[in-house]
């Protein structure tokens, strides 16, 4: 197995070989006494995240970073004191945020939220004037309305009249048989 391990190491082709729990072991060693990480990541042909994962499980000195989720109210002081003036590498440090990242996070959605409650607010508060013109124009259309509906029903009066005919329909009449 070892030659043929060699073999594709020479060729230069990916391995899909699985590792003993010795040689991850000793790969994480490596890094420990000081070796690059590059390096060992070369040697083994793995990737940076598998080594991080050998690390996390097998290192004696390495601790994997916990991802602290913080509460709404952290999240809105780090951003009041970023609105005062305070640089977000400044407010990282302030408030104990090891990935200033995600401030600049929180800044992003906190400003697309803004925008989409200044526009629902922009158009609940419409200029008083501009309410003003819109009842008007309601006003006149509902004139001219009425006086169409007046002269369509002046002109049926006077065609049953002349062609004394009944146009309107009857309240409760039938429908004719076909």
């Amino acid at each position: 197995m070892e030659s043929q391990k060699e073999e594709q190491q020479i060729k230069g082709e990916r391995l899909a070989y699985r590792f003993s729990i010795e040689e991850k072991k000793e790969a994480v060693r490596a890094v420990e006494r000081g070796e690059l990480v590059k390096s060992v990541i070369a040697r083994y042909r793995i990737s940076d995240k598998t080594l991080a994962n050998w690390r996390n499980r097998y290192s004696q000195t390495h601790k994997p970073v916990a991802h602290r989720v913080y509460k709404f109210s952290e999240k809105r002081s780090v951003l009041r004191a970023i609105e005062k003036g305070m640089s977000v590498s400044d407010a990282a440090i302030a408030f104990g945020i090891r990935n200033s990242g995600s401030i600049r996070e929180w800044i992003k959605q906190t400003t697309a939220e803004n925008a989409d409650l200044s526009a629902i607010a922009m158009k609940k508060a419409q200029p008083q004037e501009s309410k003003e013109q819109d009842l008007e124009t309601l006003r006149q259309q509902l004139a001219e309305a009425q006086l169409k509906i007046k002269a369509l029903e002046t002109l049926i009066d006077v065609a049953e009249e002349h062609l004394k005919i009944d146009i309107r329909k009857k309240p409760g009449a039938r429908q004719s048989p076909k």
